[in-house]
């Protein structure tokens, strides 16, 4: 159930953080709500996966997780540019959060 939370989480931010792109600096009031809404989801959801769950490859997976997808969303929301430069620092951070989780749990004890 922690992995569920912590899925719901980062969907939650994701789609928080592209709505602060739809935003256009928080003055259309409609992706405001959707940011501020998404941000207090994402993090009481977070807050309660650490219930059971360690702080360290959490927080590695939802912030890796959620810069991957704000990533594909403004590629195909906003039709944002594709390197491959950009492509590998989005490898190189999923394989940076597998390298922590090989090191060490994830729940506690």
């Amino acid at each position: 159930m922690p992995f569920v939370l912590l899925a719901f989480a980062i969907l939650f931010e994701v789609t928080a953080t592209l709505a602060l792109r739809g935003s256009e600096g928080l003055s259309k009031a409609g992706p405001t709500a959707v940011v501020i809404v998404g941000y207090l989801l994402s993090f009481a959801l977070m807050a309660k996966a650490l219930t059971s769950l360690n702080v360290g490859p959490v927080y590695a997976i939802w912030s890796a997780l959620g810069t991957v997808g704000a990533f594909a969303g403004g590629v195909l929301l906003f039709d944002e540019p594709v390197r491959p430069v950009t492509v590998a620092g989005a490898a190189i951070i999923v394989v940076g959060v597998v390298v922590m989780n090989l090191g060490g749990g994830v729940g506690h004890g």
